[in-house]
């Protein structure tokens, strides 16, 4: 496979700033030779990630990042809270480094209380935890990952990367009854909201290390810095032992490192000073290759901007289908932006069917007691060849505004199952991609098997599979739920009836003044990708 055919280069991922590339001794934009693995459900990525913490020794490195971090959420069981976790790791010799977004005040529904709290524990056990509000003015730092390094034991390094915070709700599985531990959403998710979520190990430290050197101070907000002074925290990172050599290549997957940085205002990034866009670059690049299938689950959707790229692949092309399965609604309800998150993903339907028509096909999930399951996941895989899993959503505030960071995963190896070659490309199936699908598939059409997982390979079949599936479940709820439930999860998602309210925030003046994401046009300089 020509991986340039697929994966940005240098030049297009548009910040020459950015050691990640730099740091490729063969100029390439990606690294080969990874061994990636799946970890969809946070129970199953909890799991793993407390095993790997544990097992690391005095002298080896945590170091993580996060939207929101909850110090009492379970990684598995009792005694595995997530405070207690890494501050064990601190105080048995382990370098403890974090990046919490700072986050807005806790009236308006963020989480600034949850990461004081937490990053104080790790503090006073030896670690070091940064809040940080080094963002554009109504931007947040969004990146979810982890990296654990091993001096002298470099086969044991692991990055973590994806959508799931190490906070409440997102320790669930594929049953989907939800995380005991839950956060308050929406009512329609009940109680305890059944949560649905889906290495390039030194480009992914070498992220980590940009963000952790910036000089610029962690907030400019003079409040911000007053309280910081009055809880005496810590405002200054300490300096980070040199960064180990790359660990040495185990397996068949290339794994590209992908961002989202604003252009700050005043003061950019030194790694990115005008900002960077590689995130939405290469949606934009591999969906002109896409001939077959997009199948995509993201928690917004919501910008006819982000979805354009989409709409032309769908145009361009007569024979590609498009699957998205989205949460049913919002996860908050009362907020000012919720009706501008409903007529955002009206649209972005809109422009997505009037490129596709019947060839795009969009759903909920619900598990089997019948309540909504809230996607949170942010996974595409491409005619099951390019697959991407990371903390962005296809939104304009994930493409432009806050920082993000993904995964692009090109697998080495051709699946052997009935290998396609879209387009007459010479891709053919990809085994990572393949697997990734297929594993989303099967569950949210409650099957399982080699058989069925075969059948499912086919794309045609696939797409056919979940009109199927959710045509059945929705006759049996519209018919009352009488016999026995269907099997399957999927239901046909429906956009909103839109309110007399809602619809009034179509007058173009509205539509200059605030986007889908509920910013101020002000806001939206440079924004353009």
């Amino acid at each position: 496979m020509e991986l340039a055919y697929w994966l940005l280069t240098p030049a297009q991922r548009g910040n020459t700033a950015t050691r990640v590339d730099r740091r490729h001794a063969d100029g390439a934009a990606w690294s080969t030779g990874n061994d990636v693995r799946p970890l969809v459900h946070g129970a199953a990525y909890f799991a793993e990630l407390l095993e790997a913490v544990r097992a690391q020794q005095a002298g080896d490195l945590l170091m993580f990042t996060d939207w929101r971090g909850d110090p009492d959420e379970l990684l598995d069981g009792s005694e595995s809270s997530i405070g207690d976790v890494l501050c064990d790791a601190a105080r048995r010799g382990v370098i403890v480094k974090g990046l919490v977004w700072r986050s807005h005040l806790d009236r308006f529904q963020f989480s600034e209380q949850e990461n004081y709290h937490l990053g104080e524990e790790i503090e006073e056990a030896g670690g070091e935890c940064l809040l940080d509000m080094r963002v554009r003015p109504g931007g947040s730092h969004h990146q979810k990952f982890v990296v654990l390094r091993h001096p002298g034991r470099p086969e044991r390094d692991v990055a973590f990367v994806g959508g799931i915070d190490l906070c409440h709700s997102r320790r669930d599985d594929a049953s989907h009854q939800g995380d005991p531990l839950a956060q308050p959403i929406a009512d329609a998710y009940g109680p305890r909201p059944p949560w649905h979520d889906g290495p390039a190990v030194g480009d992914v430290e070498a992220t980590f290390r940009e963000r952790w050197t910036d000089p610029a101070p962690l907030s400019r907000s003079p409040s911000s810095r007053l309280r910081a002074a009055l809880r005496r925290e810590d405002t200054k990172a300490d300096p980070l032992p040199e960064q180990q050599p790359d660990p040495e290549p185990r397996g068949s997957h290339t794994v590209q490192i992908l961002r989202t940085y604003p252009n700050r205002a005043l003061r950019g990034y030194p790694f990115a000073p005008d900002g960077e866009r590689s995130i939405a670059r290469a949606y934009g690049k591999s969906l002109r290759r896409a001939r077959e299938l997009i199948y995509l689950e993201d928690q917004y959707l919501w910008s006819e901007v982000a979805v354009r790229p989409f709409a032309r692949a769908l145009a361009d092309h007569p024979g590609l289908r498009m699957i998205a399965v989205l949460p049913p609604l919002p996860d908050q309800e009362g907020r000012i932006s919720t009706p501008m998150n409903l007529l955002g993903r009206v649209r972005a339907l809109e422009v997505l069917r009037q490129a596709g028509g019947d060839r795009v096909a969009v759903y909920s999930l619900e598990n089997h007691a019948g309540t909504p399951v809230y996607v949170h996941a942010k996974v595409c895989v491409i005619d099951d060849v390019w697959a991407s899993v990371g903390s962005d959503n296809v939104n304009r505030r994930s493409w432009t505004h806050d920082s993000e960071l993904s995964c692009a995963v090109l697998d080495e190896t051709r699946d052997s199952r009935e290998p396609m070659d879209p387009g007459g490309l010479g891709d053919g199936a990809r085994v990572f991609a393949r697997e990734l699908r297929l594993s989303l598939n099967l569950e949210h059409l409650d099957r399982e098997g080699d058989r069925e997982a075969a059948a499912l390979c086919d794309l045609g079949r696939a797409f056919a599979a979940y009109a199927d599936s959710a045509a059945t479940l929705d006759a049996w709820h519209d018919g009352g739920r009488h016999g026995p439930r269907p099997s399957g999860r999927l239901r046909t998602y429906h956009p909103p009836r839109l309110s007399r309210v809602t619809r009034t925030l179509t007058d173009p003046l509205y539509r200059i003044i605030a986007d889908p994401d509920g910013r101020p046009s002000s806001l939206r300089r440079h924004d353009a990708y």
